[in-house]
């Protein structure tokens, strides 16, 4: 059983549970984005069971006619054991879910994968419609340049501040250039994707949600909140009363590696989760 430490912020370790937390989201007018937790795999079966899991997991949106989609990690299908693993897998998970009408979020990890995640975004992008989603991260020096790319294509953009801790010559190290950067990349894509990709504020930050709020008033382009479970839960629901809302629900019998690492990989993780457990 999860503790209750670590069940405030994963929803269970079957896709059951998963679902009874997305019909109780979706009765405080919240959608949820499902994450099977497990990554950086190096031999090829947990890559294909999480895949199939996966697939499962569209169908039973559907049936079940719940707001909610997918979120996979590069490495949980199969980046690691190359470039082409990961293309087939992806792709089998994003067919199966555009059957049943579910969208299929790419999360984005550290700086080695980002070549081949944006790679594979343009490419299902382009194929599926608009049918997927891809995360970019604010302290990496490079991102204003693949906001250009990502400016007409179809689907949506998460924003984020990001979490991995990389190395200064691509990436800010400081929190406060992280936020100036984290607002330069808003507003350009508010005035730039008003016929391209819906923007994602994936903040608990009120200066950057209050930013995106001010910027979508001003250009109108298409915007959506996503908060994570355990994380500002009221916050989350005040938001859904006029915006489009999103939580981030992980699940699986992997989160005590999962809670562990994102605590422990950067001292502003712990402070961060410490504040979510005392409800500040």
């Amino acid at each position: 059983m999860i503790p209750p430490i670590a069940d405030r912020f994963v929803a269970g370790e079957s896709a059951a549970e998963v679902l009874d937390h997305v019909s109780r989201l979706n009765g405080r007018h919240v959608g949820a984005i499902i994450n099977l937790l497990g990554e950086h795999y190096d031999e090829r079966p947990p890559v294909r069971s999480d895949a199939a899991e996966y697939r499962a997991l569209a169908g039973d949106i559907s049936r079940s006619n719940l707001d909610a989609c997918l979120s996979v990690k590069p490495s949980q299908l199969g980046l690691d054991l190359g470039e082409d693993v990961f293309r087939e897998e992806l792709e089998g998970v994003v067919d199966t879910a555009a059957e049943h009408d579910v969208f299929v979020w790419i999360d984005m990890e550290d700086h080695t994968t980002t070549d081949a995640t944006l790679d594979a975004f343009e490419a299902l992008a382009h194929e599926y419609d608009g049918g997927v989603g891809i995360c970019v991260q604010a302290n990496l020096k490079r991102t204003r340049t693949d906001l250009e790319r990502l400016a007409t294509l179809p689907g949506k953009v998460r924003f984020v501040k990001g979490a991995y801790d990389e190395p200064a010559a691509i990436a800010y190290t400081d929190s406060e250039r992280v936020n100036r950067e984290y607002e330069a990349l808003l507003e350009y894509a508010f005035k730039y994707f008003q016929d391209g990709p819906t923007i994602a504020v994936g903040s608990h930050d009120d200066q950057m949600i209050e930013r995106a709020i001010a910027l979508h008033d001003e250009y109108g382009t298409d915007v959506e909140f996503q908060l994570l479970m355990g994380v500002r839960e009221q916050r989350q629901y005040d938001l859904a009363a006029e915006y489009d809302v999103y939580q981030y629900v992980p699940y699986g019998g992997r989160w005590l590696s999962y809670f562990s690492r994102r605590v422990m990989e950067r001292k502003e993780n712990l402070r961060f989760a410490l504040r979510a457990v005392l409800g500040q």
